[in-house]
């Protein structure tokens, strides 16, 4: 009979999420490795484009009472669910990607002229940043929430681990270490975190998700074990 694969989640799955994987005889476990929460900010010199990258900074902002008034100003998002986030909520997405380099890059050369706004979280990545530096647009970051690693050790040692971000990588390999586990990574900027913390640019145990998305995540992984 077929031992049934251990997974750890490295994030508290939605209830359909987890049972996808139970449907298909895959048992997990979920242990949350970082947390997050909004933090008060100002919103002074709001410029007219607005950027976020993370659902943990439309969220925050969400909370601001002054909200609405960012309402009619154009954004640019990293992430599907992102942008319908921003949209069911009554802003106006002019582009998105899955990655933030490609949204800078498209910023860079095809809106370049305009002033924007970054709302971001302490543990930001430097990408975006740079590029739009790089290439002379004008930004600012406003700071929205923060980001707190929650390193844990693990009872059992899994046949797999699902990664969600660069921090969760960087909280998982302060109290565990990477043996013959399979990686399963939401995104290649997550994928290129874990190269860089086990400073191992040939690690085979690693599959990235077709599509930077939770579900497809889910899915591939469970290809993955009905191999």
């Amino acid at each position: 009979m077929a031992k049934t694969p251990y997974i750890l989640s490295t994030k508290t799955l939605l209830p359909q999420q987890k049972q996808r994987l139970l449907d298909a005889q895959i048992a997990v476990e979920e242990l949350d490795f970082i947390t997050t929460k909004a933090i008060d900010f100002e919103l002074e010199k709001v410029h007219d484009h607005l950027i976020f990258t993370s659902q943990n900074a439309v969220q925050a902002v969400l909370q601001h009472t002054n909200c609405d008034q960012l309402k009619t100003k154009n954004v640019f998002c990293v992430g599907l669910k992102t942008k319908s986030l921003l949209e069911e909520n009554g802003f106006t997405v002019l582009a998105y990607t899955g990655y933030a380099a490609d949204l800078a890059e498209i910023i860079a050369l095809v809106y370049g002229k305009e002033r924007y706004t970054f709302f971001c979280g302490n543990l930001r990545r430097d990408e975006l940043p740079n590029i739009l530096k790089e290439n002379g647009v004008l930004y600012n970051e406003i700071k929205v929430y923060e980001t707190a690693l929650m390193p844990q050790k693990i009872k059992q040692q899994p046949d797999g681990v699902l990664f969600f971000s660069p921090s969760a990588v960087e909280s998982y390999l302060k109290s565990n270490t990477i043996k013959e586990e399979m990686c399963f990574c939401i995104g290649e900027t997550t994928a290129e975190a874990l190269v860089l913390k086990l400073r191992d640019n040939k690690i085979k145990n690693r599959i990235i998700a077709a599509k930077p998305t939770m579900e497809q995540l889910i899915q591939d992984v469970i290809a993955y074990y009905k191999k």
